[in-house]
């Protein structure tokens, strides 16, 4: 067990055990620098965090440390191109073609954007040989999309578009706002709430930003082996998850100037816990006079679009447009709760029955099959307190 750690911030009283939950996390599941933020009726209940944010200097984590939230980013993305539909600018049942007319190429020309939100596109694989500076200067990985073939049948299925989901959706977005996602998100979302949120981080900063720490090895030989069998027996699975060419790994690639500044909307977005639970937070009511996605929007965007085997990851998942729904949020999560997780553990979402939003995030990333012990304890501290 490791030492404690000095937890800082406020709780609400009633809310005591959320910040019992996180501390344990650093004495029993690993954490090395963190934080959590909870909204409940329109106001922060809990604002924690702790540790070391960048353990090559002793960095502490500070209540405006920012870190890679990689596929939590996916629900930024889906509260952005949502706002959109909302706005009456995007058509969820139109063809993605008549927004991006050179997408139709190779019989992609009856794909809706619904089957992009969803995972149904079949494009969860991009097959283009790929540099990494390709991927990191959007139009060529964008054209190389629009250009390929589907893996399987759109609509026929779903399966989780790892990287691809972002290139998708961002695109979108840019053809018809004459924005990048990160510059949409950054004037529609960050702005109005002042988050400290980003999708293409600015250099300015740079220097506050937490150093990820790579997954540590699987104690347990056979779910080691579960895992390993898991990324490599499938190769359009081991496409999907490391992208383009397979050039993406989760390791010190993500402490890099170059991954911070592009803009991937399905992996690589900056942020701290409680900008994560404040945008949410605006999605399910008023926020300072500010509300993002109505009442209206939210219902449709939570209910479940895909549901049952994912051809990509081998295990049953749900979608709404665009967000993760329970289970896959947390086992404690209430049923209408909406959002992502991000690989290693991070995870943002709401609950509009509880009038409820919660953001974790961490730079110890741990990999597994079967959920994070550390979101499990913290949700369930939550709604145990709501209870």
């Amino acid at each position: 067990m490791a030492p404690p750690v000095d937890v800082h911030g406020t709780v609400d009283p009633r809310f005591d055990a959320v910040r019992t939950a996180f501390a344990r996390n650093f004495e029993r599941h690993g954490d090395v620098g963190a934080a959590c933020c909870v909204w409940v009726g329109g106001r922060p209940v809990v604002d924690v965090c702790g540790g070391v944010a960048d353990t090559t200097d002793g960095r502490p984590w500070e209540h405006d440390t920012p870190c890679v939230v990689f596929s939590t980013t996916k629900g930024v993305t889906a509260i952005a191109v949502n706002l959109l539909v909302q706005r009456g600018v995007l058509d969820l049942d139109a063809s993605v073609a008549t927004y991006w007319p050179e997408f139709a190429a190779n019989g992609k020309g009856g794909i809706p954007l619904r089957w992009l939100l969803s995972h149904r596109a079949g494009l969860a694989h991009v097959t283009a040989d790929l540099t990494l500076d390709d991927v990191l200067a959007w139009d060529p990985v964008v054209d190389a999309i629009a250009a390929q073939e589907p893996v399987w049948e759109p609509g026929t299925a779903h399966g989780y578009h790892v990287r691809s989901y972002g290139w998708l959706l961002g695109e979108v977005v840019r053809r018809v706002t004459g924005m990048s996602i990160g510059a949409f998100v950054a004037r529609e979302l960050a702005a109005p709430l002042h988050l400290d949120l980003w999708i293409g981080l600015p250099e300015t900063v740079e220097a506050r930003i937490a150093r990820l720490l790579p997954p540590l090895e699987l104690q347990d030989e056979h779910a080691r082996e579960l895992f390993e069998a898991f990324m490599k027996d499938d190769p359009l699975r081991a496409g999907a998850m490391g992208g383009p060419s397979n050039l993406f790994r989760y390791d010190d690639m993500w402490n890099t100037r170059a991954l911070h500044a592009a803009e991937m909307p399905s992996s690589n977005g900056v942020a701290t816990a409680p900008a994560l639970a404040k945008l949410y937070a605006a999605c399910i009511g008023d926020v300072g006079g500010v509300r993002i996605l109505d009442g209206d929007t939210v219902a449709r965007a939570s209910r479940v679009e895909s549901d049952g085997e994912d051809v990509i990851l081998g295990i049953p998942t749900r979608f709404g447009l665009g967000f993760s729904l329970p289970p896959m949020l947390s086992p404690a999560a209430g049923p209408g709760a909406f959002g992502h997780p991000g690989a290693g553990g991070s995870l943002a979402f709401a609950d509009p029955d509880n009038e409820l939003a919660f953001a974790y995030v961490m730079n110890q990333m741990q990999l597994g099959l079967t959920g994070d012990r550390r979101t499990e304890t913290l949700v369930a501290a939550v709604y145990d307190a709501l209870a």
